[in-house]
């Protein structure tokens, strides 16, 4: 199975954050949410989301301002902008701002799933966000710097094993044979007569896992290889 799709929420209307929450989860989903813009804005920088769902009417800074910010920064994750609003103009500011859909309260449950079931169909394969981060759980993986924190602090890892992590999150939920690791991450044309891999990524789980031995990222597929579920 494939990890979840990861949702950042947000909506300030405490009910309705709770309700769409719930309903996200149960369709599953994994759901972070927030109450205002500067918030929303603060989460949806790091990056490692699938889909942004961005009410307009928030405290702090409006949904179209965090739109507009999030892309300035490079974020690509597609947004479906929610408001009670129903003018076309403001429908038409959102979409220029880079949101990628429009919902306008009140709605239905079934066509907001539908909807973001169509934009996750759309989205690219592999992570991008601004600054080219990616984040699981208190994880949060820098590309562009090659650096890696958890929980704030930072995760030393070798140039082997950040290239490692960064080949299991632009392939997260499929399974990697060892064979195929072998040959992408370390350039091998013939598969070695050593336990490289399993090496490898026995000291990854040390450093990113709470509990490396009943890992929750970085899992093994008994008899084919491994798979990222971050």
């Amino acid at each position: 199975m494939s990890a979840s799709p990861r949702v950042l929420l947000v909506e300030d209307e405490a009910g309705l954050r709770l309700t769409l929450s719930d309903r996200l989860v149960s369709e599953g989903y994994a759901v972070e949410t927030a109450a205002d813009g500067e918030v929303a804005l603060s989460e949806a920088a790091t990056g490692g989301y699938d889909l942004i769902v961005l009410d307009v009417m928030l405290p702090r800074m409006n949904g179209f301002d965090v739109c507009r910010e999030v892309r300035r920064r490079g974020v690509t994750t597609p947004i479906l902008m929610l408001t009670a609003r129903g003018q076309v103009v403001d429908k038409v500011v959102g979409l220029k701002l880079g949101a990628d859909d429009y919902l306008t309260k009140p709605f239905e449950a079934l066509e907001l799933m539908a909807r973001l079931e169509a934009l996750l169909r759309r989205r690219p394969s592999s992570p991008q966000a601004g600054g080219d981060r990616y984040r699981f759980g208190d994880i949060v993986v820098d590309f562009r710097r090659a650096e890696v924190r958890r929980g704030g602090e930072p995760v030393e890892l070798s140039a082997r094993e950040f290239k490692l992590l960064r080949h299991f999150i632009e392939h997260r939920g499929a399974t990697l044979s060892r064979e195929s690791m072998l040959a992408d991450v370390w350039g091998y044309d013939e598969t070695p007569l050593t336990r490289t891999v399993d090496v490898h990524v026995a000291g990854l789980r040390q450093k990113i896992e709470s509990n490396p031995k009943s890992p929750e990222y970085i899992l093994t597929i008994h008899g084919l290889g491994y798979k990222f579920a971050g």
